[in-house]
């Protein structure tokens, strides 16, 4: 389900047939209003415009992101990343105050922390945003959810809750809100599958463009920001959290350690499936369709 301050999503369906194209060397975002087009990039161009943007401050990826990306929301955990971004677009806004203002969109998974909770009013009082809020699937809280999955279903069988609670909500949010672009968190220094990824790329298999705006930045530039703009934080962040997900699966990080090491501790897993590749879940998903398609049709005899 999903909530927004202002309005109800106009759809409820997870795909609007209205998919990424890659078309003789042509990458777009498929997901546009009738009255806004798609945005083209070739590949030369793509890389043409990581090469402008790589040196250039966040604050100026922001505003290029605002004028030339139609349907642009800001997808965040409120994570520290996320923050400063929300703290940015919120002077750029002042700077031109004609502009449109570039909504959030918020995965509520019902298993984030309190902390994180009280976070997401803190900032919805103070920078006056208008924020989509979307669950599992017709489920509410949390004793709806365990009574559809089970309790731990995050113990049981980690790849179905990526997909429950986080991958399809995050599709149903882009397909609703016909998404042509998002803004991430990401940065490099955060490691893992994050260490080479550009300020810009396309999302072939989701149809979106996804702009990393302080991929360059280190957790002391972003911390640094927080501290010096007075920007609200988690209060997670001073007991030794670095990077909060959900509570079942976050945990404070050691000095020396990646600032994401929290995140997973003992697993062999660094990504939930909503910034990676499509979930194994998922693939299996589609898998287990292809086959029951493919799989002949048996005569029984009289």
């Amino acid at each position: 389900m999903s909530t927004e301050e202002s309005r109800a999503p106009s759809s409820r369906s997870s795909s609007n047939g209205d998919d990424a194209s890659v078309d003789s060397g042509f990458a777009s975002t498929g997901n546009s209003t009738a009255n806004l087009p798609a945005i083209s990039l070739t590949p030369a161009h793509l890389k043409h415009l990581n090469q402008q943007l790589e040196h250039m401050h966040p604050m100026d990826i922001l505003r290029f992101s605002k004028a030339f990306f139609p349907n642009l929301y800001q997808t965040t955990a409120f994570g520290l990343t996320g923050l400063v971004t929300i703290d940015m677009l919120a002077k750029i806004q002042k700077e031109n105050p004609h502009s449109l203002p570039i909504d959030l969109i918020f995965l509520d998974t019902l298993y984030h922390f309190k902390e994180t909770y009280e976070l997401v009013d803190t900032v919805k009082e103070r920078y006056g945003l208008k924020m989509h809020v979307f669950k599992p699937l017709d489920v509410e809280t949390v004793e709806e959810f365990e009574s559809t999955y089970g309790e731990k279903l995050y113990e049981m069988s980690s790849e179905l809750y990526d997909w429950v609670a986080k991958v399809e909500p995050q599709q149903r949010a882009y397909d609703e809100l016909k998404v042509g672009a998002v803004l991430t968190g990401r940065r490099r220094s955060q490691g893992g599958q994050r260490g080479a990824i550009p300020v810009i790329e396309l999302d072939e298999e989701r149809g979106i463009i996804k702009i990393n705006p302080l991929v360059t930045w280190t957790f002391k530039q972003v911390n640094d920001y927080i501290k010096e703009n007075n920007v609200p934080y988690n209060a997670l962040l001073d007991r030794g959290y670095k990077s909060v997900g959900d509570w079942h699966s976050t945990a404070p990080v050691a000095e020396g350690e990646d600032e994401r090491a929290g995140r997973w501790k003992g697993q062999e897993k660094t990504e939930c499936g909503i910034h990676n590749k499509k979930s194994r879940y998922a693939q299996w998903l589609n898998q287990t369709a292809t086959a029951t398609t493919q799989q002949p049709s048996q005569e029984v005899a009289a």
